[in-house]
C-alpha cells in the first residue's frame, strides 16, 4: 500500500470510530442490559447491518475467494442458502426467544430442560468461541493485512507479520469492546456496512477493467468465456461444496448459525420489538444476495490474472493491491480491518455475556453472594482481557492447518455447533423430552463427529456425515424420551420484555428472497453461465 492508501485507511478507520463514539457516548453502559444488549433499543437498520457485518469477517474475504480460485463458485452455497435458514429463524425461532425473554441461548435450555444443560452448553459455547471463533477472525484479518501491507522492509518474515497484525487487531478490538460495549459494536457495524456496499460495486468493476486492460466489458467477456468451470455453483461430489449438501448438513449448520449462535442472535435480542428484529433479518438477507460480488467474484477474476499462485490465500488482498485506486484501497483496508475487529468484538462480547450471566453469576448466587451490575461488569471486562490474550497467542498457529482455511473453520465449528442445534431443535418440537436425553445427545453427537472426521476414514462429505449423525442423535433422544419421559410436559411461559407482534408484510419479502436465492444458483450453473 502506498502513502495515499495508508492515509485513506487511517482516515476511514478514524471516521468510523468517531461516528461510533458520538452515537454511543450517551448510551447506558453501566448496567448488564446496557453493556451487553444496548438496552434493547436497536431498530431494524442497525440490526440488519450488525448481523451482516458480524457475519462477514475477514475469513470470508480470504477463504471464499481462495475457494473460488482453487475450485469453483460452489462455495457460495454457504452464504446464498443461508437466506432460507434466516427466513426459518425469523418465522419460528425468534418469536420463541422473545416470548421467553431470554438473554442467552442457554437460558432457553434452562427453561426447557434444566440448569445442568444450560451450564454444559454455556461451557461448549465458550470453548467454541475461545478455541475457534476468536483466533480464526484474528488470523483471517492478519492474513489479509500481511498481503496488503508488506512488512519485509522491517526484516519481518510472513510468519512474524501474522503475529504483528494479530496483536494489533486483537488489542484495538479488545479496547473497543471493553470500553464501548455492545452499542458501540452495532453502530460501528452499521457505518462499515456502508463502506462495504461501495466496495461491492467498486472491486468487481475495477477488477474486470484491469483484466480487460482498461476495458470493463472485455474483462467481463474473458471471465464469462474462458475457464468457465470456475463459474459453476452447482458443486459435484469432489467440489468444495457439493450441491446436495445444501439440503442436508449445510441447512442444519445455517439454521444453527443464524438461529442459535450466541454472538449472532445477540444482535437480534437487542431489538426494540419482534417486528424490528424480523425486518432486520430480512435486510440481512438482501445484503447476502450482494455478497458474492465481493467475497466470490474477485476469486473468479484472480483465476485469469494469476494463473499460478503458491499461497492461494493471497488472492483477495493481491487483487485489491493491483486493481483498486489508492483511495479505494484504503477503504478496502478499513473494511477488512473492521470486518475482523467487529466479528472479534461480537464474539468477545458474547463470550463475556455467557460467562458472566450463565456461569459466574449463578456460581456467586450459589455461594450466597449477590453482586451488583458494577461488580459483574468489572469481572466481565477482566474475562474479556483474558480471552483476548489467549486468542492473540493462539491465532497465528492456524497457519499450520493442513486443509484450506475456510474448510478448517467449518469443520472445527461443527464439533460445537451441531450438538447444540440438535438439543435445542428437539426442545422446540417436543414437550416431554427429559434433560438426560439432551446431555446424552450432546455427548453422542460430539463423539460420533470427532471419530468420523479424525479417527475413521469415511468417504463421505462431512456435511452429509453431520446430517446422518443429526438424524441418529434425534432417534436416540426420542428413544430415551420414550423410556424416561418428563412427567410434566413443557409449556412456554411468556416473559417477554418487548413488543412481540410479528411483522405483517414479512411473507411477501420472504417469497421474493427465496426466488432471488434460486435465481443466483441458476445464473451460476451449467444451464446459464457455466
Amino acid at each position: 500500500m502506498g502513502t495515499i492508501a495508508i492515509i485513506s485507511f487511517i482516515l476511514f478507520t478514524v471516521l468510523a470510530a468517531v461516528i461510533s463514539y458520538f452515537k454511543t457516548r450517551r448510551s447506558q453502559r453501566s448496567t448488564i442490559s446496557g453493556f451487553f444488549f444496548a438496552n434493547r433499543t436497536n431498530g431494524f437498520i442497525i440490526i440488519g447491518a450488525s448481523l451482516f457485518f458480524s457475519n462477514i469477517s475477514a475469513n470470508q474475504f480470504i477463504g471464499e475467494n481462495e475457494s473460488v480460485y482453487i475450485n469453483n463458485m460452489s462455495v457460495i452455497g454457504w452464504g446464498i442458502s443461508s437466506i432460507l435458514a434466516m427466513i426459518i429463524v425469523s418465522e419460528f425461532f425468534i418469536p420463541i426467544y422473545f416470548k421467553t425473554g431470554i438473554r442467552t441461548i442457554p437460558d432457553f435450555l434452562e427453561k426447557r430442560y434444566d440448569k445442568q444443560t444450560k451450564t454444559f452448553v454455556s461451557v461448549v459455547f465458550l470453548f467454541s468461541y475461545i478455541i475457534n471463533l476468536l483466533p480464526a477472525v484474528l488470523y483471517g484479518g492478519a492474513v489479509a493485512f500481511s498481503n496488503l501491507i508488506d512488512l519485509s522492509g522491517f526484516h519481518l518474515s510472513y510468519w512474524e507479520s501474522i503475529w504483528v497484525f494479530v496483536w494489533i487487531m486483537g488489542l484495538i478490538g479488545s479496547i473497543y469492546t471493553i470500553l464501548g460495549g455492545f452499542k458501540a459494536i452495532t453502530i460501528s457495524d452499521t457505518v462499515l456496512s456502508a463502506g462495504m456496499l461501495v466496495l461491492i460495486i467498486a472491486l468487481p468493476y475495477y477488477g474486470l477493467r484491469y483484466l480487460g486492460h482498461g476495458d470493463f466489458f472485455r474483462g467481463l467477456s474473458t471471465v464469462l468465456s474462458t475457464k468457465k468451470e470456475h463459474l459453476n455453483a452447482i458443486g459435484g461430489n469432489h467440489d468444495a461444496v457439493p450441491f446436495s449438501t445444501l439440503f442436508t448438513g449445510m441447512l442444519i449448520v445455517n439454521l444453527y448459525y443464524w438461529g442459535m449462535e450466541q454472538y449472532i442472535i445477540q444482535q437480534v435480542l437487542a431489538a426494540k420489538s419482534l417486528e424490528e428484529g424480523q425486518k432486520g433479518i430480512a435486510l440481512t438477507c438482501f445484503a447476502k444476495l450482494l455478497c458474492p460480488l465481493l467475497i466470490n467474484i474477485p476469486g473468479l477474476i484472480a483465476v485469469h490474472l494469476y494463473p499460478v499462485l503458491t499461497n492461494t490465500n493471497q488472492v483477495f488482498p493481491l487483487l485489491i493491491k493491483d486493481v483498486l485506486p489508492p483511495l479505494l484501497m484504503g477503504l478496502s483496508a478499513c473494511v477488512l480491518f473492521g470486518a475482523a475487529i467487529t466479528t472479534f468484538n461480537a464474539g468477545l462480547n458474547s463470550s463475556s455475556t455467557l460467562f458472566l450471566l450463565n456461569l459466574y453469576s449463578p456460581l456467586m448466587e450459589k455461594k450466597g453472594r449477590v453482586l451488583s451490575d458494577k461488580s459483574l461488569l468489572r469481572t466481565g471486562r477482566l474475562f474479556q482481557i483474558s480471552v483476548s490474550l489467549f486468542a492473540m497467542f493462539f491465532a497465528p498457529f492456524i497457519i499450520f492447518s493442513k486443509h484450506g482455511f475456510y474448510e478448517y473453520l467449518q469443520k472445527i465449528s461443527a464439533i460445537f455447533s451441531l450438538p447444540i442445534f440438535t438439543i435445542i431443535f428437539i426442545g422446540f418440537i417436543t414437550k416431554k423430552m427429559p434433560p438426560v436425553a439432551a446431555k446424552i445427545g450432546m455427548f453422542f453427537f460430539i463423539c460420533c463427529y470427532v471419530m468420523s472426521e479424525w479417527v475413521f476414514s469415511i468417504h463421505l462429505h462431512y456435511l452429509h456425515t453431520l446430517a446422518i449423525i443429526f438424524v441418529g442423535t434425534v432417534f436416540l433422544m426420542l428413544g430415551i424420551s420414550k423410556l424416561y419421559p418428563n412427567q410434566e410436559p413443557y409449556h412456554l411461559i411468556p416473559a417477554n420484555k418487548i413488543d412481540i407482534i410479528p411483522w405483517q408484510n414479512r411473507y411477501y419479502y420472504h417469497i421474493i428472497l427465496i426466488l432471488l436465492m434460486a435465481l443466483v444458483f441458476f445464473i451460476f450453473s451449467p444451464y446459464l453461465l457455466a
